[in-house]
C-alpha cells in the first residue's frame, strides 16, 4: 500500500467517529450546541484511543504469532510468571480460576502449551496431588522481551503524568469503559 493510500486510508477511518458524519441527521447524538472546534477536538481523543486501541492488536497478535500461542495461552503464561515471581506455586485449578475456564479446559490449554515446551508440570512442594506449573527459561526471556517490555513503556507514560492527570484519565477511561454496559446486548 502506497503512503497516499495509507493516508486517505487513515483520513476515513477518522471519519467513522465524527458524528458530522456518521450521524449527520442527529439522530443518535446532537451536537448542535457544540462548536466545530470541539467537536473536532473529542474527535481528537477518539482518534487516539482508535490509534491505542489498533496498537494494542497490533502488539497482541505480535506477541501470539512469535511465540505460536493464543489469547488464553498468552494470559496463562503471564498469570504463571506473576505468581512464580512472588514465590507463590502455580497450578491448574488456579490457572481455571484466573481465566474463568474449566478444569477439562485448562488440562487441555496446559497439554498444549508442555507440547510446545513453554511450560513444564513438576512435583507440587506441598500436595502430592497436585502438580506445579513453571514456565520455561525460553519462554520467560520471550515474554519479557515482547509484552513485559512493552508493559514498562507504558508504565513511564502513565509514570509521567502528573497524579492530576492520572486522575483525568482514570476517570475518562471509567466512564468509557461504563458506555459499553448494556444496550446493545438487550437489542
Amino acid at each position: 500500500m502506497t503512503d497516499a493510500e495509507h493516508r486517505i486510508r487513515a483520513e476515513n477511518a477518522e471519519r467513522m467517529h465524527d458524528p458530522r458524519v456518521v450521524d449527520i441527521r442527529g439522530r443518535m447524538l446532537d451536537v448542535s450546541d457544540m462548536e466545530d472546534a470541539d467537536i473536532a477536538h473529542v474527535v481528537r481523543v477518539l482518534d487516539a484511543l482508535r490509534d491505542w486501541r489498533a496498537a494494542e492488536e497490533r502488539l497482541s497478535e505480535a506477541s501470539r504469532s512469535f511465540m505460536k500461542l493464543g489469547d488464553n495461552d498468552m494470559r496463562a503464561l503471564r498469570y504463571i510468571i506473576v505468581v512464580t515471581d512472588r514465590g507463590d506455586v502455580a497450578t491448574a485449578r488456579g490457572i481455571a480460576e484466573h481465566l474463568g475456564i474449566s478444569s477439562a479446559a485448562t488440562t487441555k490449554l496446559l497439554d498444549r502449551l508442555e507440547r510446545g515446551d513453554h511450560i513444564r508440570r513438576t512435583a507440587h512442594p506441598h500436595d502430592r496431588r497436585s502438580s506445579s506449573i513453571v514456565i520455561t527459561s525460553e519462554t520467560r526471556a520471550a515474554a519479557q522481551a515482547t509484552v513485559g517490555r512493552e508493559h514498562a513503556r507504558r508504565f513511564r507514560v502513565a509514570a509521567a503524568l502528573t497524579a492530576a492527570e492520572r486522575d483525568v484519565v482514570i476517570r475518562f477511561l471509567g466512564e468509557l469503559s461504563r458506555t459499553t454496559e448494556g444496550d446493545w446486548a438487550r437489542a
